[in-house]
C-alpha cells in the first residue's frame, strides 16, 4: 500500500500496555482485531510504557514475593522489568502478523510529544470527569496503590489518540468510557481554542468475554491467564488446571456453562465446535478428555507464530529496527499536530 493511499484511509489508533506476557484474553480481545485492520486503514499501534508505570512498583513487589518464595529466582529491578516487557510485547505482536510495513508499531515512550500535549489537555479537564472513572477505581478495589499517574491516566490516553488526530480506536467494551472521555476533552479544547481534533469513535470488538482458567475474565491480575505462547508442560498445566464442576465421568456436561469450552469455542470450526457438544451432552466423556483437546487446539493455533517468534528473539536487531522506524513514522504526525496545539493556545513554535 502506497502511503498517499494510506494516509487517504481513516486513521486507526491503539495500543497494549506493556505490563506482562501476552495471554489469550489479550489476544481475542484485541491484538488479533488490531492485525486484521492493518490492511484497512492508516494504523498507529504502540506499546503503552508510559501507562505501564502507574503500576511497575506492584510488578516489582510480586517478582520480589516470588523470588523469596523461590530461591532459584533473582528479582529483576523495576527498569529490567520494563524493558523486559516492552521486548516481549513487540516480539509477540510481530510474530503473530503485525507487519511494521503497514502499520507504524513504536514505543508509546519514543514520542515525547504525547506528555507535552497530556499537560495541555489536563488543564482543560475537569476534576469530575477524572474522579468518574470506572477504571480507576477498580484498580484500587484490587489493592492497587493510588499515584496521581494512575489518577490522570484518561488524559495521557486522550493524548496518546489524539495527537495522531485519530478516527477509529479499536478497544474493547470495558475501554468505553476512556474514550467517552477522550471525546470530552478533545471537545472542550476545540471549544476552548479552535479546531484541532477530530471526535474519535470506539470500535468495539464484539468477541466474547475470554474466562480465565478460574472463570472469571481472564486477566493478569487475577492470575487466571493462558499465555499465548506458553508450550508444553507450561501450557498442559494451565488448561489442566480450568476451573470446572464436580460432575461424575458418566454424567452428561453442559457447554454452556463450562468454561473449557468457551475456550475451545475461541480456537475451533462451527463444525469441530458441534461435535464437542455433542460429546459433552452424551456424557461419558468427561472435562479432562474436553481439556485434552483444548490443549491441543491451542498449541496448534499459534504453532506457527511461537516458530516466529523464536527466530525474532534470536535477531534482536529486527524488532528494534520495526519500533524504531514505526516511531519516526509516529513523530513526524505527532509533531505537526503539536504545532497545531501550540499555535492554537499561543506558544512559540519551537524549532524541530
Amino acid at each position: 500500500m502506497s502511503t498517499a493511499i494510506r494516509e487517504s484511509l481513516p486513521r486507526i489508533l491503539s495500543g497494549v500496555q506493556s505490563s506482562g506476557k501476552l495471554h489469550i484474553g489479550n489476544y481475542f480481545g484485541a491484538i488479533k482485531q488490531h492485525i486484521e485492520r492493518q490492511d484497512k486503514g492508516d494504523c498507529f499501534f504502540f506499546i503503552a510504557d508510559y501507562h505501564a508505570l502507574t503500576s511497575l512498583k506492584e510488578a516489582e513487589e510480586k517478582e520480589l514475593a516470588l523470588a523469596a518464595k523461590n530461591k532459584q529466582l533473582t528479582p529483576r529491578p523495576a527498569r529490567q522489568i520494563l524493558a523486559d516487557n516492552v521486548r516481549d510485547v513487540a516480539i509477540d505482536y510481530l510474530a503473530l502478523g503485525l507487519d511494521p510495513a503497514k502499520a507504524a508499531f513504536f514505543r508509546q515512550s519514543d514520542i515525547p510529544e504525547v506528555c507535552e500535549l497530556a499537560w495541555i489537555l489536563s488543564t482543560v479537564s475537569g476534576m469530575g470527569l477524572l474522579e468518574r472513572a470506572h477504571s480507576y477505581k477498580d484498580k484500587v478495589s484490587h489493592g492497587l496503590t493510588p499515584n496521581v499517574g494512575l489518577f490522570t491516566y484518561p488524559i495521557l490516553m486522550a493524548a496518546d489518540i489524539l495527537i495522531y488526530r485519530s478516527h477509529l480506536v479499536p478497544v474493547g467494551r470495558d475501554q468505553e468510557q476512556h474514550l467517552e472521555m477522550t471525546r470530552d476533552i478533545a471537545g472542550s479544547f476545540n471549544h476552548a481554542f479552535g479546531e484541532v481534533f477530530p471526535m474519535p469513535e470506539a470500535v468495539f470488538n464484539e468477541a466474547a468475554i475470554v474466562p480465565g482458567t478460574d472463570g472469571r475474565k481472564m486477566g493478569k491480575s487475577y492470575g487466571n491467564t493462558i499465555d499465548i505462547f506458553a508450550e508444553g508442560k507450561a501450557l498442559e498445566r494451565a488448561v489442566m488446571g480450568i476451573v470446572t464442576d464436580k460432575k461424575a465421568l458418566e454424567e452428561p456436561l453442559d457447554p454452556d456453562t463450562c468454561n473449557v469450552f468457551a475456550l475451545y469455542k475461541l480456537f475451533a470450526s462451527p463444525a469441530e465446535i458441534e461435535t464437542l457438544a455433542v460429546k459433552y451432552r452424551a456424557g461419558g466423556f468427561g472435562y479432562g478428555a474436553a481439556k485434552k483437546e483444548l490443549l491441543a487446539k491451542i498449541d496448534g493455533y499459534f504453532a506457527a507464530a511461537r516458530e516466529r517468534r523464536k527466530q525474532l528473539e534470536r535477531n534482536p536487531g529486527l524488532v528494534e529496527e520495526a519500533l524504531t522506524n514505526g516511531a519516526h513514522r509516529a513523530r513526524s504526525v505527532a509533531q505537526v499536530t503539536m504545532r497545531l496545539v501550540r499555535e492554537r493556545v499561543g506558544m512559540h513554535q519551537r524549532p524541530v
